[in-house]
């Protein structure tokens, strides 16, 4: 039996040699399942450090913030309303359709003061006379809808309009209606008819340029 042999392990079991075998632990799964958590974790926090970098860039919200954000300038421009007709520039026809004569003469009278151009000056005919029962009715042609007849309504605000696909020529009529009574107030129909008229109302529209950084 060699010296190496441990007591109690001659016969059946024996080791030879001048040195003992080198004995290994056996290696642990614990510490495999460990470093896998690990690498996992460290992984996921460089994930979140990026998305944090992404949101202080973008502002949360996809934007270009601080530095970038300089490179866009809002420029305000200025877009041109559509003037419409002055009065100098539209005719009107007087009717009265009420029972109380000199109405359409004083009215006709009136707006020429204010401006506009006169045609006819009488009674209305069969077709209004004494059946307008509001203020005032104003009628033209179908182009009429959106230019002269918006503009003559400035006189008379509470006016009925009305529009005749089949009428002839650019020439509006007013047909004063039983309720009538004065034209609107010249302060207030002069404002009125200058906001839609004043050549020079433009709307303010902000639009944003980006420069080159």
């Amino acid at each position: 039996m060699s010296m190496l042999t441990p007591p109690g392990m001659g016969g059946k079991y024996r080791i030879t040699g001048d040195t003992y075998p080198r004995m290994r632990p056996p290696r642990r799964r614990g510490r495999l399942v460990a470093a896998v958590v690990a690498s996992v974790a460290a992984l996921g926090v460089a994930g979140w450090g990026t998305l944090q970098l992404i949101d202080v860039f973008t502002g949360g919200d996809g934007s270009v913030s601080g530095h970038a954000a300089d490179c866009r300038t809002k420029v305000a421009s200025a877009a041109p309303v559509k003037a419409l007709p002055k009065p100098g520039t539209i005719t009107v026809n007087v009717y009265n359709a009420t029972t109380r004569s000199g109405l359409a003469k004083q009215t006709a009278d009136e707006l020429k003061k204010r401006g506009f151009k006169i045609g006819d000056v009488g009674n209305a005919d069969k077709q209004f006379d004494k059946k307008v029962k509001g203020t005032g009715m104003l009628i033209g042609p179908a182009t009429a809808l959106d230019t002269t007849l918006p503009v003559l309504s400035t006189q008379l605000a509470d006016a009925e309009r009305r529009t005749d696909a089949a009428r002839k020529g650019a020439e509006l009529d007013l047909v004063i209606g039983d309720r009538f009574k004065a034209l609107t107030q010249r302060p207030a129909a002069d404002s009125a008819v200058t906001k839609l008229t004043a050549p020079e109302q433009v709307a303010a529209v902000t639009t944003t340029k980006k420069k080159t950084c």
